[in-house]
């Protein structure tokens, strides 16, 4: 396997608290790779190491075996990069700017462009500085994918869209990716992230807590589920059996409880025996995983650092 995107050890510290402490990770050749966390967790400090704008102060970062800090120019011949925050150069319009970007690029066919624009449904000739933040996150979008390179690095770049824009970026996303492509990715939604990314990275107060395998928590070897018992004495009687209970709710003659997918013919045949109010699955997910994860860390747990 290749890596294409590599961090060791890297620090930016900014004082109380703030910055990115001791990141490592590694991002492989066409791997999607998600940043999830808060605002100011330090999703686009890490991001902006990568691209080179920042120098750290300990460690470093690589693209394709490149110091990104020394090699700032030279890295940016093989990324594609939707910032966090936009700002446009003083043209009139979309068409204006992306026509400037593919000079920049030497790029001669604008038909992926056009693509890209039918797409996300862009009004390239609206003004520039009187678009609306999903307008111009669209424009970012496209100039940033049309440039076809083999590393792209997207900073929140579904900000501002509507949820059916939202569906065709992940479309996009998804199209890049069966290229080939290589993708670093950052999102306070952990539903974008899942749907979209090989592996997502918990980021919180600068450091990593966690990196998730996302195919591994879709194809876990057990499920929960809820069960709301009718009678007091069964639900007494039910929780001493020998399934892990998750979650005891007394009040309401109720467990969460964690099964072995080869125990599930046993558990169902189990509940025969008892008058039940209900029974239901409960989804697991990227965001109840790390829940768990912060839950865990916040309360003295180490991180994978």
């Amino acid at each position: 396997m290749t890596t294409m995107i590599k961090a060791q050890n890297l620090t930016k510290d900014y004082g109380d608290g703030r910055g990115i402490f001791d990141i490592n990770f590694e991002v492989q050749k066409g791997e999607t790779f998600g940043f999830v966390g808060t605002n100011g967790s330090g999703k686009t400090t890490t991001i902006r190491h990568i691209m080179g704008f920042l120098k750290p102060q300990k460690g470093f970062c690589q693209v394709l075996d490149k110091d990104c800090w020394k090699y700032s120019s030279e890295i940016k011949k093989w990324i594609e990069y939707v910032p966090g925050e936009i700002a446009f150069p003083d043209l009139r319009s979309g068409t204006e700017f992306l026509k400037s970007q593919a000079e920049l690029l030497n790029l001669k066919d604008m038909s992926y462009a056009n693509y890209l624009i039918e797409k996300l449904q862009l009004d390239v000739t609206a003004n520039l500085k009187s678009m609306s933040k999903g307008m111009k996150q669209k424009t970012a979008i496209v100039a940033a994918f049309m440039a076809n390179k083999d590393i792209l690095i997207l900073d929140e770049p579904t900000t501002g869209l509507d949820p059916l824009m939202r569906l065709s970026f992940l479309e996009l996303l998804d199209e890049e990716k069966k290229k080939g492509k290589t993708i670093l990715i950052s999102s306070q939604m952990f539903d974008e992230l899942e749907t979209s990314c090989d592996r997502v990275a918990l980021i919180f107060e600068g450091h990593i807590v966690d990196i998730a395998n996302v195919k591994e928590l879709q194809n876990l070897p057990y499920k929960m589920y809820k069960v709301e018992f009718l009678i007091p004495e069964q639900y007494k009687k039910f929780k001493e059996s020998h399934y892990q209970v998750l979650r005891d709710q007394e009040k309401y003659n109720q467990v969460t409880v964690k099964v072995f997918d080869k125990d599930l013919h046993q558990f169902f045949n189990e509940l025969k025996n008892f008058k039940l109010k209900f029974i239901s699955e409960v989804n697991y997910n990227l965001e109840k995983y790390f829940m768990e994860v912060l839950n865990k860390y916040q309360n003295g747990g180490s991180n994978v650092q």
